[in-house]
């Protein structure tokens, strides 16, 4: 059998996804009434991925074109996805290469290609959206071919044929048209051809004994966990006995009482799978990604998946607010270990410790987003979650330490330049790059993760939403030094009760605020930021004191500003070290470690005593 696998791989937003539906719609995967033929972004199957117009899980789909199977592995942009990225592109002997004509390689390109380089995949390059008004499709080929020599380790890998596209029109062509028209007769036949012709057929070894490594896991309600992979060599028959090895070590031998291949976006029941697919094998009741599958007869591991390390940490727990189980389904620490345990299973990136002394577990990812993303599933799930501030992980190399820094890509209008440029000078970011276009810019910085905490929604603020942030990431150096909190001091507020007007009336002369009339609040909990650099206490419960003559509204004519409601990212960022964030299905509350004032101004006052 001919089999071509080949993983699609490019920085954010350049197309990836939008060439997939393209490839599934042409290929006839689907028949003319199926409802996919009418659908956008159908590899993003996750309620998140839709909302953020990411792609966070690696998935794989296949076509058929003139007799060649071709197995299509979706991979994740983002490098806080790296670990996705990593599971998957050892399934590929190719990538597809996705560039954005205007934006030209970026952080997560650079990323990317320097994993599918190292994996020794052939590399075929798509300039993508050639329409757009400011494409520079040459300018951009030459950018990507000075990557390609800062990353080849090989002579042979700075040889890859490139093609041009409009992915979102379904169009891609051998040469760049002089001028673009959607009315062009084009389609995505040259790809199809591009892949037969340069990417290598990946069914060989097929009278070997049988051999895979599992790269990801399913389930499916019937038959159990479903463990699937790229068969490396040999030919499994349906019945037959398979040992499950892990690191040369027999865990068992069990009898694969279902085999799967992948049609469009369907599992395929099958009686044998091949060297060189990519298939599914259920029979086997507790496996784990890394480990390897075989002929009895051939016991012996594939190498494991490299992950990297990952670079930010933070605690996770039960909730311990006084509003605790109120919101949530699951609440207990018990359940909330059972969830992450489950996680870490698929989540590769992921690396989960328990904590016995405080009964909550320290959670490390490989940035912000990627453990954002694993508390905004947790939280629709329905648990109640207490998170700490996101934290950098450090290294002890020969006694030094070290910490993880990051190469920061901004690019937005020539007007915020001095918002930027003061930011990371705060941040003792260095300025690597500048490059300036009509009413564009790019810089480009070198910071460490310790000071980089926290920026994205800052950013944001300041340049009014408009400004794209990439990062890279650059490796570990020396410490440097740490900055002081950049955040001004806290609206804590201190009585419980229920936020009334007249309460919020007063708080707001002293900050910005983030509750509304009605909503619950409790001592300790932080309902705003002020304008100083220390706390402030507040009683936004407290009510206008009725008399004989006045009601309790009359007299209140200052409006009251709307509230400043942050998104868990957002809440990530703020969140100071003597506070925790409490997640519910309902609600996002930031609240003091220690609620009580009495008792937190005798801690202040023992720790100012200890310095």
């Amino acid at each position: 059998m001919d089999i071509r696998n080949v993983a699609i791989i490019a920085h954010v937003d350049h197309g990836k996804t939008t060439l997939v539906d393209a490839m599934l719609k042409q290929s006839h995967i689907f028949r003319q009434n199926q409802k996919e033929m009418n659908e956008n972004l159908i590899m993003d199957s996750n309620v998140l991925e839709k909302e953020k117009g990411i792609t966070i899980l690696a998935k794989n789909t296949s076509i058929f074109y003139k007799g060649v199977k071709i197995n299509i592995i979706d991979t994740p942009g983002h490098s806080d996805f790296g670990g996705e990225v990593e599971r998957t592109i050892n399934m590929a002997d190719g990538a597809i290469l996705l560039v954005d004509s205007a934006e030209g390689p970026l952080p997560q390109t650079k990323f990317v290609l320097k994993k599918a380089l190292e994996a020794n995949l052939k590399i075929i390059l798509i300039i993508n959206k050639i329409d757009k008004r400011d494409a520079r499709p040459l300018e951009i080929l030459n950018q990507v071919e000075n990557l390609f020599l800062e990353l080849a380790n090989k002579e042979d890998q700075l040889h890859f044929s490139t093609l041009y596209a409009v992915g979102k029109d379904g169009k891609i062509f051998y040469h760049l048209p002089k001028k673009y028209s959607s009315d062009l007769n084009n389609d995505v036949l040259p790809l199809f051809e591009t892949i037969i012709k340069e990417i290598p057929n990946s069914s060989k070894d097929v009278n070997r004994p049988f051999q895979m490594l599992i790269s990801n896991l399913d389930w499916d309600n019937y038959v159990g966990r479903i463990c699937i992979g790229r068969v490396n060599q040999g030919i499994l028959k349906k019945n037959e006995t398979i040992c499950l090895v892990d690191e040369n070590k027999i865990l068992g031998n069990f009898k694969a009482q279902k085999l799967y291949t992948f049609e469009g976006l369907e599992k395929k029941e099958v009686d044998e799978i091949i060297s060189g697919d990519i298939v599914g094998i259920a029979g086997i009741s507790e496996i784990n990604i890394g480990q390897t599958i075989t002929h009895q007869s051939y016991p012996f591991s594939l190498p494991k998946i490299k992950i990297d390390e990952p670079t930010i940490k933070i605690t996770i727990g039960s909730n311990t607010s006084p509003f605790a189980g109120k919101e949530g389904k699951f609440v207990t620490s018990r359940q909330i270990k059972e969830r992450l345990l489950k996680e870490k299973q698929i989540n590769l990136g992921l690396k989960i410790e328990e904590n016995f002394e405080e009964n909550n577990f320290v959670v490390s990812g490989r940035g912000e987003l990627h453990l954002s993303i694993l508390i905004e599933t947790m939280r629709r799930e329905g648990f109640e979650l207490q998170i700490s501030k996101p934290q950098v992980i450090y290294k002890n190399i020969n006694g030094v330490e070290f910490e993880p820094y990051e190469e920061v890509t901004i690019d937005c209008d020539k007007e915020f330049m001095g918002e930027i440029t003061e930011e990371f000078g705060k941040r003792k970011g260095e300025l690597l790059d500048m490059i300036t276009k009509e009413n564009n810019i790019r810089l480009k910085y070198k910071i460490s993760d310790n000071n980089l905490l926290g920026i994205r929604s800052i950013l944001m603020t300041k340049t009014r939403g408009t400004a794209i942030m990439s990062t890279y990431f650059l490796g570990y150096f020396p410490k440097g030094k740490k900055i002081e909190s950049l955040r001004n001091g806290a609206l804590v507020a201190v009585k419980s009760g229920e936020a009334v007007t007249y309460g919020l009336i007063n708080a707001q002369e002293r900050g910005t605020l983030f509750v509304s009339p009605g909503e619950k609040i409790y001592e300790g909990m932080v309902v705003g930021i002020g304008t100083r650099e220390f706390d402030i206490e507040v009683n936004v419960c407290k009510e206008k004191k009725l008399t004989n003559n006045r009601s309790a509204g009359e007299g209140v004519s200052i409006p009251l500003i709307p509230a400043v409601k942050m998104t868990l990212e957002q809440c990530l960022d703020f969140i100071a070290e003597d506070e925790y964030l409490e997640v519910t299905p309902l609600n996002l509350r930031i609240r003091k470690k220690i609620l009580s004032l009495v008792k937190r101004r005798v801690a202040k006052r023992i720790e100012n005593k200890n310095n």
